[in-house]
């Protein structure tokens, strides 16, 4: 079995995950969880360490400010990993209860629109080159707000921050159909962030988080018009079983992540460096380091079942109309099992073969708890 092609495959892990989360109702506490930033990246460290799969870390302003953002940086460095995509936060500011970017007030758009200011030079002292943004405006009411007039503001908003990204520097807008406004949200799908970024020009793409959809939606078909016009910047991933629930990847539907992955391979999307596979995940009652190495696993085993599709022998039945041939092909590679493969390939590179056993095995979870004893957790507003 040849998995050559997953050779320079990465996965961007967030530092959020590393700290506390829960449901709507209550945040849970664990042992161990980092009290900040540097912690954070010392146990997004420990997944790149059993996997090679993860070396870089999204940041989250301004829940991982530090004073000294170079001085993280080295600190990612020393540890084998660096900062990935810096997002922005919109949805913890008094201020922003009817709206940032699109809001009505010039001066809170205009607090806003400096938050992201903030973010870019974060990027520059830690050598990021992209700035996420998810949008959380919208509003709960017909007749609450005029939707286009919000959207004029929000056009208006996105150019000042796309007009101070330095020109190796990407702007990534993501989208989400509700939450947590429940009417209409303002950047709600695909093909209202692609609007925007196609109007900002060539450094905006969309994120496509595979959360963040209406039951049924094909996302699949989503990847692949974004690919087709270039406009497909990241993706965040995480499972769902009925709306944005932020669990491991591939826990509801694996072979949606099937699909979805043989669309970004078909499409020239693989390994290319203006498509960036990260993770954003929330785990509520799972440990956190163990969370996230499932999750990077489970992104690399569909992967390597979806570069093993005869793409030659597909392309042909296509053509001649054999249907339930071209399914058959399909299916094959999905129900092809890669894990012995995967082991074989990890221990060539130097990696354990099982790297959840490995990192069990290496009481990383028990030195951590010992020794983060005293000040506050990371987590939800910290």
């Amino acid at each position: 079995m040849d998995l050559t092609g997953l050779d320079d495959f990465t996965i961007e892990v967030p530092s959020w995950a590393y700290g506390n989360s829960g449901t709507r109702f209550k945040v849970f506490g664990a042992p161990g969880v980092p009290r900040n930033p540097f912690e954070k990246i010392a146990d997004a460290a420990q997944v790149q360490a059993v996997t090679g799969l993860a070396p870089r870390v999204s940041l989250h302003i301004p829940w991982d400010r530090v004073e000294d953002y170079g001085a993280l940086a080295t600190h990612a460095k020393e540890l084998g990993v660096r900062i990935g995509a810096i997002n922005s936060n919109l949805f913890q500011e008094d201020d922003y209860k009817l709206g940032s970017l699109t809001h009505a007030d010039g001066r809170v758009r205009a607090k806003a629109v400096a938050h992201h200011l903030e973010c870019i030079q974060v990027m520059r002292e830690t050598g990021s080159t992209d700035l996420k943004i998810w949008l959380p405006d919208g509003t709960n009411y017909a007749g609450q707000d005029s939707l286009r007039g919000r959207q004029e503001r929000l056009a208006d908003s996105l150019q000042q921050v796309y007009a101070a990204l330095d020109d190796d520097q990407r702007l990534l807008l993501e989208y989400k159909f509700f939450e947590p406004y429940f009417y209409a949200m303002d950047i709600p799908d695909w093909g209202t962030s692609l609007v925007h970024c196609l109007a900002l020009g060539d450094q905006a793409t969309v994120v496509l988080d595979t959360g963040h959809h209406a039951p049924g939606t094909n996302i699949e078909f989503i990847v692949m018009q974004l690919l087709r016009l270039g406009k497909l910047g990241s993706f965040d991933f995480n499972s769902r079983f009925y709306a944005d629930d932020d669990l491991i990847v591939g826990a509801a539907d694996p072979f949606q992540l099937f699909r979805i992955i043989f669309e970004v391979i078909r499409g020239g999307g693989f390994n290319h460096p203006e498509v960036a596979f990260m993770l954003d995940q929330c785990h509520n009652v799972e440990d956190k380091i163990p969370g996230q190495i499932r999750s990077v696993l489970n992104v690399q085993e569909m992967t390597a079942r979806a570069l093993l599709v005869d793409t030659d022998a597909l392309r042909a039945v296509q053509v001649s109309g054999d249907v339930l041939e071209a399914n058959r092909i399909f299916m094959d590679a999905f129900y092809t099992d890669v894990r012995p493969a995967l082991a074989e390939w990890r221990e060539s590179r130097g990696l354990p073969a099982d790297p959840m056993a490995a990192f069990a095995a290496s009481g990383y979870l028990q030195q951590i708890a010992a020794d983060r004893v005293g000040g506050v957790q990371a987590g939800w507003g910290a």
